[in-house]
């Protein structure tokens, strides 16, 4: 029987430490509890959202609605071959913590996305990626139960229409689904990424022998700590806003005017551009606007600097991208779920 809580305090359940509550709160262990939960028809009568780690999420007010917290838990092998392994992985899982189990096993496919916060659900959820690597390139598959239904479908990886920190279940299935687990394929033998040009210099002296995917998680941790603040003590989400790709015609008006603005070349001609770069670039790194501010080593970060509440943060950002499009003529979009 899930127990379903009322009036329950957000604070330590989002990586902001925004304080809000939610309306009623359960918590999920397994897919019958879901079941349950939707053939009693309590999440139709009510405003729903399904949460991991609450790491990508800004609540800006009461959450007046039934939050279901995914702990669906468990890793296991499904197949294996003399090349690859083939992990489930439960929704609920800690996602840096089955990263770190993979690289333990001497798995290779998941190293460059460690310390990532947030559950396994969300990863597919959002496309996760970091330092050259997205966790499509080892995605097989998810089972997910239907909200409304209660049944469970199977997706593949074309059928997650995975973008840019972008899916399936993030565009036209938004909202409709909680992600029970995912398969993805490890390499046994593994070939190392290191296109990323900070981890690249990481190892540029090193030799071969010592470049193992071990080697290259705790790089990638090294990498991230010096970056990026540790929400346990810094509340913030992460990166707040995705990189901008603009096309090449406005990529070269923009160089001729910025020549020295950094930027990716993408297979399709298309171009992206370092989001924290330009927020730079119009002042804002490492200001402070009330309780809230602009982390001082990447301007990428927004953070709660003690006691800002969502609304604060998001006027932040809002000012951060009204002054982005004014000098660039570029919109930023939020990578944060905002509520």
């Amino acid at each position: 029987m899930i127990r379903i809580l009322e009036n329950i305090s957000l604070k330590n359940f989002n990586t902001f430490g925004v304080e809000v509550k939610a309306r009623y709160f359960a918590v999920i262990s397994c897919y019958d509890e879901l079941r349950s939960l939707i053939q009693e028809r309590k999440p139709a009568e009510k405003k729903l959202l399904i949460m991991g780690g609450g790491s990508n999420l800004l609540f800006t007010g009461d959450f007046n609605g039934l939050i279901l917290r995914n702990e669906i838990k468990g890793i296991e092998i499904v197949e294996e071959t003399d090349q690859h392994v083939f992990v489930k992985v439960g929704g609920g899982e800690n996602w840096s913590d089955f990263v770190d189990s993979t690289v333990r096993k001497g798995w290779g496919g998941l190293e460059n996305l460690s310390l990532i916060p947030g559950t396994a659900g969300a990863a597919p959820v959002q496309n996760i990626g970091a330092y050259g690597v997205e966790q499509k390139d080892a995605f097989v598959s998810l089972e997910a139960c239907n909200l409304t239904t209660g049944k469970i479908c199977t997706y593949n990886r074309l059928e997650c229409n995975f973008g840019y920190r972008s899916s399936l279940f993030k565009t036209a299935e938004k909202g409709k689904w909680c992600v029970l687990n995912i398969i993805y394929r490890l390499q046994k033998k593994p070939e190392l990424n290191l296109g990323y040009a900070p981890l690249r210099k990481a190892f540029e002296d090193k030799p071969s022998e010592q470049i193992t995917i071990k080697a290259v998680c705790d790089a990638v941790k090294n990498i991230r700590r010096s970056k990026l603040p540790d929400p346990q003590t810094l509340g913030n989400a992460g990166s707040f806003f995705k990189n901008p790709v603009i096309g090449k015609e406005k990529f070269n008006r923009l160089q001729r005017k910025f020549p020295k603005i950094p930027f990716y070349r993408l297979k399709n001609g298309n171009v992206k551009i370092p989001a924290g770069w330009l927020i730079e670039q119009c002042g804002w790194k490492g200001k402070r606007v009330g309780n809230a501010g602009v982390h001082h080593l990447q301007a990428l970060v927004i953070v709660n600097l003690g006691g800002a509440t969502g609304e604060e943060i998001l006027q932040l950002a809002n000012a951060i991208q009204y002054d982005v499009s004014q000098q660039f003529g570029i919109g930023l979009e939020p990578e944060v779920l905002i509520l």
